[in-house]
């Protein structure tokens, strides 16, 4: 069976073609902007940004007739630093700039493997032969050849595989193929990366991009195999470009200090394919525009011209490009299709005895000092129940209440991190509760948490716990500390009564239909019919519903609540959508927040860290590291 699938999109550039286009005519602006002492860089940074790459070859060629002089040396003598360097970027072929690129990330000590692999998935195979042969020219020597010195393994059979230009590109799927396709990859990852890693190599380096997001498509269980092997931005490339690059920008300028190296690529790199793509996936996956999150990131001229490049702030435009909705439901498709399996990091320990751990308890707290090491070992490496279990005996055979010697010997926030620990998960849960109401002002988005990711269950042994240890009805706490719609929607949740099981198709069809109508509804009916479906419907029928959504608005439905709600009603909502798409990856970002910045909240930290410990905090980390390419670890480490 044969299938022919288009791939012809609408352009989704912000560097175009200008229009009554004179090179002299540039040429000479550029001279005039150079000429004499200091150089106009207002003038050089327009004209440059509104011209396409094309015609600025044409400017570069103009300006050694007329002048006699080469351009872009003329640059480099004028402009310094950054902002050097991007106009000097903007002035090379396409080809060469990722020449020049590839040969920087071999060059010296170490090599970045992560610039090799970002230039070599994401060019078509014109643009891999014209980049073999702006290489052999530049430097006089095989690109190929320098790269396999300077790699090793499957990743190098890999990226020559990549250089080869060879991915089919016709357009033309076999549906037969697909599903061989997708059961060999499974197959081979199953036997784990490196027993079949031809497989691998042959399938991902050569099959079209349709075809292989069709063979993820196939077998859900696909994409976390492949995602074990060392190429994850292959696959997270096959799935969706404009996504990758979105994803590559983020993590070049969050935290301290920006990669300027990669930002300067991909924007130039992009400027005039799909930056429109990429700033709308931006918007989808974090919460600000690609040009407020520039904006905020650099200075000067540098920062001028890459908002030149950028286009458009997405914020201040409140809108969605047409394309943006074909994202948005392949983003909530593969949130559907997704089946993983949550880990957490704390589990039973084998060879477990209360009565020796009970002891070893007594001993850690004995006498002068304390043994933080042994107390933390112990409790950390048990699990909840274990831990319940030792608390009795620890009753039982020194007459003592473990909860309150611990209580007395530790200290701060390491006192605070073993008592959540001791308690049940009910029990630490009612009392984050507590903490997020009690004094003056409230943690919303505390209460957010913990109400939108704890199942029916969870929710209900909660309130009982809540009950037991404050005399008082937790439902009846938040009426009185909170108000309007966004008391309403805690009150609902803390039911703990959405519905669970699978997808009713004709019904999320009618959910997406009643959100999209109450789209054109005044802000108080907006938020009560969104409500009534967000805070009741099981997270596998939200899924569809939001997919659904898409089809029926041409908008996200995230993007929606953004626009539409305000403040702790806007936050709910916007919890339960990030929730309902990958749960882990909401409980990463609430971390990361948590963490970074000036001070930490360390009761946040500590919430998450404890409830999420044996429950998916393995997957919450992997998601972490996926985001903000440090690991948990390390981050916390350097917070101590």
């Amino acid at each position: 069976h044969l299938m022919l699938i288009s791939n012809q999109k609408p352009g989704s550039s912000t560097v175009k073609d200008f229009e009554g286009f004179d090179a002299s005519s540039d040429a000479q602006t550029l001279y005039n902007a150079m000429k004499g002492i200091g150089s106009d860089k207002e003038t050089i940074l327009d004209l440059i940004t509104s011209r396409s790459n094309a015609q600025r070859q044409e400017i570069v060629a103009a300006y050694k007739s007329l002048f006699g002089k080469d351009l872009i040396g003329d640059l480099k003598y004028e402009l310094t630093g950054k902002f050097e360097r991007l106009i000097v970027c903007l002035m090379r072929p396409p080809a060469y700039h990722d020449a020049k690129e590839i040969k920087d990330a071999i060059k010296g000590l170490g090599t970045n493997e992560k610039c090799l692999i970002e230039i070599l998935v994401s060019r078509n195979n014109q643009q891999i032969h014209a980049l073999r042969d702006a290489y052999k020219d530049a430097y006089g020597r095989d690109i190929e050849a320098d790269i396999v010195s300077d790699t090793s393994g499957h990743f190098k059979k890999m990226l020559v595989v990549l250089l080869q230009g060879t991915r089919d590109e016709s357009g033309v799927v076999h549906a037969d193929l697909v599903e061989e396709d997708a059961k060999e990859l499974y197959a081979a990852g199953e036997e784990q990366w490196g027993t079949d890693e031809a497989t691998f190599i042959m399938i991902l380096g050569n099959r079209s991009v349709t075809h292989l997001q069709m063979a993820l498509k196939c077998q859900p269980a696909v994409n976390e195999v492949v995602l074990l092997c060392y190429l994850p931005f292959l696959v997270q490339c096959i799935r969706s470009v404009p996504m990758f690059f979105a994803k590559r920008l983020y993590k070049a300028m969050k935290g301290l200090g920006t990669a300027d190296n990669t930002l300067i690529r991909i924007m130039i790199s992009r400027s005039e394919i799909d930056m429109l793509d990429i700033r709308e996936c931006f918007c989808l996956l974090y919460e600000k525009s690609l040009y407020n999150m520039i904006k905020d990131d650099t200075s000067g001229e540098y920062k001028r011209t890459l908002l030149r490049l950028c286009g458009g702030d997405d914020d201040l435009a409140g809108e969605f490009f047409p394309e943006a909705a074909q994202i948005a439901y392949k983003m909530w498709e593969i949130s559907a299709m997704s089946k993983v399996q949550l880990k957490g990091t704390v589990r039973p320990f084998v060879g477990f005895d209360a009565s020796s751990d009970a002891k070893a308890l007594r001993k850690a707290m004995k006498g002068f000092g304390t043994d933080e090491d042994t107390i933390i070992s112990i409790i950390t490496q048990r699990s909840n129940e274990q831990r319940q279990e030792v608390k009795q005996v620890f009753k039982s055979l020194m007459g003592r209440d473990l909860m309150v010697d611990l209580k007395s010997e530790l200290s701060n926030n390491l006192r605070r991190l073993v008592l959540g620990l001791m308690m049940t998960p009910a029990e630490f849960d009612a009392k984050m509760m507590r903490k997020a109401m009690e004094g003056a002002g409230t943690d919303e988005h505390s209460l957010i948490e913990v109400l939108v990711t704890r199942s029916n269950q969870e929710i209900q042994a909660m309130c009982a716990a809540y009950q037991e240890a404050y005399k008082s009805n937790l439902e009846d706490a938040i009426s009185s500390d909170t108000s309007g719609h966004f008391c309403r929607i805690l009150v609902s949740l803390v039911q703990g009564a959405r519905e669970e099981g699978p997808v009713d198709l004709e019904r999320a069809l009618v959910d997406a239909q009643e959100l999209a109508d109450a789209c054109n509804d005044d802000s108080n009916a907006m938020e009560t019919r969104f409500m009534s479906i967000l805070c009741t419907r099981s997270f596998t029928h939200l899924r569809r519903v939001f997919q659904e959504f898409v089809k029926c608005t041409n908008k996200d439905i995230e993007q929606i609540i953004k626009k539409e709600f305000s403040a702790d009603v806007k936050n709910a909502m916007f919890a339960i959508v990030r929730s309902v798409k990958n749960q882990p990856s909401y409980l990463a970002d609430r971390l990361y927040k948590a963490m970074k910045g000036l001070g930490t909240d360390d009761r946040a930290l500590i919430r998450i860290m404890v409830s999420r410990s044996e429950v998916d905090l393995f997957n919450i980390r992997k998601e972490f590291k996926d985001t903000h390419d440090v690991s948990v670890h390390d981050f916390i480490q350097v917070l101590s």
